[in-house]
C-alpha cells in the first residue's frame, strides 16, 4: 500500500525493516533512522514506510540488557525525527504492525503516526485464493483442496499465508517429491501456526 501510495502521488518511496534496526551495532539503529530522514528531507517528495515497527516501538520499559536499551534509543530517535519535519518537507511516514497492541502511545501522537487504518484478516475465500495465487508456479497435485486449506487458517494474513505455500513446498522438496501434496500444505500450516504462538508467547 506505501509503495502504491508513493507511485500515485510520484513521491520517492523509502522502506526500513524494524527487525534490521534491531539487529545492527550499537548506535547503528539510531544513525540510520536519522539517515533515512535527512535523505528524505534530500528527495522530498518522499514517503518513509517502516514495516514490523513494533520490533522497535514496543512501549518502553526500565531495562539493563544492552539490546533492549539500543532497541528504546532508536524509538527515541524515530520521535526525534517524527517531531523535527513540518509539512513543508512533504515527508509522510507509514508504518505497518501486526500487534498495534504493544505499541508506544507516544508513537501514536497527534502529529506523528496519528491515523490507524486496519487491514482485517482475509475471508475464507480470500485465502483461498492467496495459497492459489502463492502456489501457482508450483507443481501441485490435482486432489489439493485449496478451500479446505482456507479453513485450517482462519487467523491467518497474507504473509503467513504465502509462508504456508513456501513451506509446503520446501516439504516436498525434501522428499525429492514432483508434486506439492495435500498433506505438505497441512505440515506446512502447522508450522507457520507454531511460528505465531512462539512470536505471541515473546510478546506476552
Amino acid at each position: 500500500m506505501a509503495r502504491a501510495c508513493a507511485a500515485q502521488t510520484n513521491a520517492t518511496f523509502l522502506k526500513l525493516a524494524g527487525p534490521q534496526l534491531v539487529q545492527m551495532f550499537i548506535g547503528d539503529g539510531a544513525k540510520l533512522v536519522r539517515d533515512a530522514f535527512q535523505l528524505a528531507k534530500e528527495k522530498s517528495p518522499c514517503i518513509i514506510f517502516i514495516d514490523e515497527i513494533d520490533a522497535i516501538g514496543t512501549k518502553r520499559f526500565d531495562s539493563e540488557v544492552s539490546g533492549d536499551r539500543e532497541v528504546q534509543r532508536t524509538m527515541l530517535e524515530l520521535l526525534n525525527q517524527l517531531d523535527g519535519f513540518s509539512s513543508d518537507d512533504r515527508i509522510k511516514v507509514i508504518a505497518a504492525t501486526n500487534r498495534a497492541d504493544i505499541l508506544d502511545p507516544a508513537l501514536m501522537r497527534s502529529g506523528r503516526l496519528d491515523r490507524k487504518i486496519e487491514f482485517p484478516h482475509p475471508s475464507e475465500e480470500a485465502r483461498a485464493r492467496i495459497l492459489q495465487i502463492h502456489s501457482r508456479k508450483m507443481n501441485v497435485h490435482p486432489d489439493v483442496n485449496f478451500e479446505e486449506l482456507a479453513r485450517s487458517t482462519d487467523d491467518f494474513n497474507g504473509a503467513q499465508l504465502k509462508a504456508v505455500c513456501v513451506e509446503a513446498g520446501m516439504l516436498a522438496l525434501r522428499r525429492d517429491a514432483t508434486e506439492v501434496m495435500h498433506e505438505d500444505f497441512n505440515e506446512g500450516i502447522i508450522q507457520v501456526q507454531a511460528k505465531k504462538k512462539a512470536s505471541l508467547n515473546y510478546y506476552a
